[in-house]
């Protein structure tokens, strides 16, 4: 994640999406699972519509996008905020020491869990290890890990994050979804000391596969032997999120062989779904679109990532969206068939920013009031317009009409762009019964004039009974 990270403008109450440079699958693309369970478990997925993703590692101490600058191919986006040093090889030094110095003893997975749940988030993705191979769980695999003997944290109660957050989580009722990167670029089977290219380093390995069989096949054990970690020693997983979309078959010899370690987790787990980011196929469950919404509604499971700030990992004095833009963006991606996951960066001493804790409340406020028509819905015509958003369960269709300032005057004289056969017509959140008339244009309706004349809401959200 994280591959652009740009400041948007947010002094102005209007949805602010960045675009996102990862690509997604396309829905023609998108492979249907023949497992009913998996089926099952994804109409689970698209019920659940909100989830709460954390990026969180050492590189939260820099303020830093995460992992990417060590990768040079990468460093005329990603090393914007590296104004201390210009030797690129100095740099990849001191970041892969941020473990002797990341100690965020103010951690505390249980207000995490309860704020979460508390703000109308259904799931966690949590990032176990990002592309700079540092692990947030007790892996017996390296010592670079968050209880390696040379991070401070390793001696704390928490300190094997991954299983105090994933159970303070499940705690609260909660999914899990565990974040992995398939590429790492600390491990010498992946970035092979010697092989190295210096300052023309690219994502991928640093050697050829194809030339070095028995090194790639280390890689593979030890990529494997990672995930199955995770799968048999920190409870149950919903969803394995895999990032790196480079690292697969024919991708200059990077078959990671995930059919065989999914399959062995599945035997374990035959609930867990996977979501193989942009390589499609049988392993890409759920399609993740990053800091973008897709241009109309997709009927397949899919998932748009998008920060609260502007920033995947932690930044200092970041800025974040408002309660409306949260809000605005959930409703178009409810309305065209997706989840939201909304991410925040932890800071590094192990709290959430201020700002951060202050709009998961207020979108947890918003929620309690209108989610009955956020979670468990359906896609439903027009979808979304701009200034209407709709969704359905069964036989009842949600008209959310938006206001994207809160200095624009409500018209009393509202007309839901809406073409079906209506019998009733309420107003959530007051549950007024509400007199309606079929028009060219669709249902028209009066507001009462205490509406109109009071101050601009998020969005006014009428809930219909279709006949």
């Amino acid at each position: 994640m994280g591959e652009n990270n740009n400041a948007v403008e947010l002094d102005k109450e209007e949805q602010v999406v960045e675009t996102g440079v990862h690509n997604f699958s396309k829905e023609e693309e998108w492979v249907k699972p023949d497992n009913p369970m998996l089926l099952e478990r994804l109409e689970w997925f698209k019920d659940q519509k909100l989830g709460f993703m954390m990026h969180w590692g050492p590189y939260s101490q820099l303020g830093l996008v995460e992992s990417w600058a060590l990768s040079d191919e990468d460093g005329e986006w990603s090393r914007n905020d590296i104004d201390w040093i210009s030797d690129m090889e100095e740099f990849k030094r001191q970041y892969f020491d941020l473990n002797k110095t990341f100690n965020p003893v103010r951690f505390q997975p249980e207000l995490w869990a309860d704020l979460a749940a508390d703000s109308g988030f259904k799931y966690l993705l949590f990032t176990t290890k990002h592309h700079d191979g540092f692990c947030m769980w007790d892996t017996h695999t390296t010592d670079y890990r968050i209880t390696g003997k040379d991070c401070p944290f390793h001696t704390h109660k928490y300190a094997d994050i991954c299983r105090n957050l994933f159970d303070a989580f499940r705690d609260k009722g909660l999914a899990v979804a565990a974040y992995f990167s398939k590429a790492d670029w600390h491990t010498p089977y992946y970035w092979a000391p010697g092989m190295e290219r210096g300052r023309n380093m690219w994502r991928g390995p640093s050697y050829d596969p194809k030339e070095y069989p028995w090194l790639w096949e280390k890689f593979v054990q030890f990529t494997h032997d990672q995930i199955m970690e995770l799968m048999t020693r920190y409870g149950r997983i919903d969803v394995l999120w895999l990032d790196a979309g480079w690292v697969r078959a024919g991708r200059r010899g990077q078959d990671i062989r995930l059919g065989e370690v999914v399959g062995k987790a599945r035997r374990l787990q035959p609930w867990l779904l996977s979501a193989d980011r942009t390589v499609g196929g049988p392993y890409e469950n759920i399609v993740t679109p990053e800091q973008t919404i897709p241009e109309g509604p997709m009927n397949i499971p899919w998932e748009s990532c998008i920060t609260m700030g502007t920033s995947f990992s932690f930044r200092y004095e970041d800025k974040y969206k408002t309660a409306r833009q949260l809000v605005h963006i959930l409703l178009e991606v409810v309305a065209k068939g997706g989840n939201l996951a909304l991410n925040v960066g932890p800071q590094p001493d192990g709290r959430l920013p201020e700002g951060a804790i202050q709009r998961m409340k207020e979108l947890g406020a918003w929620l309690k009031v209108y989610g009955e028509g956020v979670y468990g819905t359906r896609i439903c015509a027009p979808y979304f317009t701009g200034e209407w958003a709709f969704t359905r369960k069964e036989n009842t269709v949600y008209a959310f009409r938006l206001y994207k300032n809160s200095d624009k005057p409500v018209e009393s004289d509202i007309t839901i762009p809406y073409a079906g056969k209506v019998g009733r017509v309420e107003q959530v959140g007051t549950n007024r019964v509400l007199e309606f008339r079929g028009t060219d244009e669709g249902i028209g309706i009066q507001l009462p004039a205490s509406e109109a004349s009071g101050q601009t809401p998020i969005a006014h959200v009428f809930r219909m009974t279709i006949e």
